[in-house]
């Protein structure tokens, strides 16, 4: 079939679904209309990912946390940090198995698309690093699901060892080799998959996270794919709206390593949107929806604006910081979290950024400007997980409790 036709049956589909739903979609926003035809399973069951997470996961973990196995699979798959190196030995067999087959790529990966993804990353990887750190970091905690769910974790508790290692995420997807044998985004989502079923099991059995939450457990797979669309949906959005000119096939290069991604974390395939056009409408339906501020996301957004305090005092950086995220975000999303106006840096950025990149942009078409621009760029990323860290490795570790209360 067509790939025209395909998108004609699909639009006709959901508007027949809207019409007669009617005024229910009004005052149901979460109802689940987007078809399995668009994803890139191209079919699927239809289930509402309200009620779906990620069961072969969540079983394993509930068994690995109810027998105390989690500091020793923690301390063997520290040693496990290339995607193509062999499981360390010891493993329980159970977790030993999920693993192999959880690594494995699908069927639908293309190496070419990868290749343009990096093409991409190479010239853009500045505005990716701000975009990632400054608007996907940030609206994260206006997305309740998650903002609570953090906030409750074990995670919630020391801020910036969990930003640390899910900025480790964003390093991996951005280098040459994430997704070959001597990369590490295999490794790095199939140990975040991990963790998402352990806080699974975990927190319904926190008061904090009990008395706030509308769900019988975190983490769902429409909660994830809420999560997947505030990266590649809204970075793609704001380098739409700045008007960087950006070639077919890198654009599309950059959304297959962030569909590989979303199956390596779990996200089932029927769910995943196949084109930018899908994953725009389904970012319409379920993530524009759901933006809400929260007592937590608000405690989680000012840990975030003061983490360079320790380096200036927040003399500079939590200024900075602030007016990055009005910028990026609008005032709505800043008025939320209660970040002060900036009288120098708010009018700077409206200013001078689109100059900024129209500059850079200019600069780019000389043979030398992307790979002089990807070596800056990548002293930035090196140096950002450096402070994180504190200089220690970056483990992603399976949590065994919730935050102490």
């Amino acid at each position: 079939m067509a790939k025209d036709e395909v998108s004609r049956r699909l639009a006709l589909k959901r508007g027949g679904a809207l019409g007669v739903l009617g005024a229910v979609t009004v005052t149901s926003p979460a109802l689940w209309t987007w078809p399995a035809e668009a994803s890139v399973a191209r079919t699927g069951a239809g289930a509402d990912p309200r009620w779906v997470w990620d069961p072969e996961a969540d079983a394993l973990l509930a068994s690995v946390i109810d027998r105390g196995d989690v500091p020793v699979v923690n301390a063997l798959l520290r040693t496990w940090k290339k995607n193509g190196q062999a499981l360390p030995d010891g493993l329980p067999a159970d977790v030993r198995d999920f693993v192999e087959r959880a690594r494995q790529l699908p069927s639908w990966t293309d190496q070419g698309k990868l290749a343009k993804s990096f093409a991409f990353t190479e010239k853009r990887g500045l505005y990716l690093g701000i975009l990632y750190g400054l608007a996907s970091g940030m609206i994260s905690t206006v997305i309740p699901h998650e903002a609570r769910a953090v906030y409750y974790s074990k995670g919630g508790a020391a801020m910036k060892d969990r930003i640390t290692k899910t900025a480790k995420l964003g390093y991996d997807i951005m280098t040459r080799n994430a997704f070959a044998a001597d990369g590490e985004m295999i490794v790095t989502c199939v140990k975040t998959r991990l963790v998402h079923a352990a806080v699974r099991h975990l927190l319904p059995r926190s008061p904090g996270w009990t008395g706030t939450a509308d769900q019988t457990a975190p983490i769902s797979q429409r909660d994830m794919l809420v999560t997947w669309h505030s990266l590649p949906t809204t970075v793609m959005g704001k380098l739409t709206s700045w008007e960087v000119p950006i070639p077919r096939a890198e654009s599309d290069g950059f959304l297959h390593s962030w569909q590989l991604t979303a199956h390596m974390l779990g996200i089932m395939d029927e769910y995943i949107p196949a084109s930018w056009t899908e994953a725009n409408a389904q970012a319409e339906q379920i993530l524009t929806p759901v933006l809400a501020p929260t007592d937590e996301g608000i405690a989680l957004a000012e840990i975030l604006l003061n983490l360079g305090s320790s380096v200036d005092g927040g003399v500079l950086s939590t200024h900075v910081l602030g007016a990055f995220t009005r910028f990026m975000l609008g005032d709505r999303i800043a008025n939320w979290l209660r970040i002060p106006r900036e009288p120098v840096w708010d009018p700077l950025l409206e200013v001078a950024w689109g100059p900024f990149i129209a500059v850079r942009e200019g600069l780019l078409p000389f043979p030398l400007a992307p790979a002089a621009y990807w070596t800056f760029d990548e002293i930035i990323r090196q140096a950002t997980l450096l402070f994180l860290s504190e200089g220690n490795p970056i483990s992603i570790e399976i949590p065994d409790a919730n935050r102490p209360s």
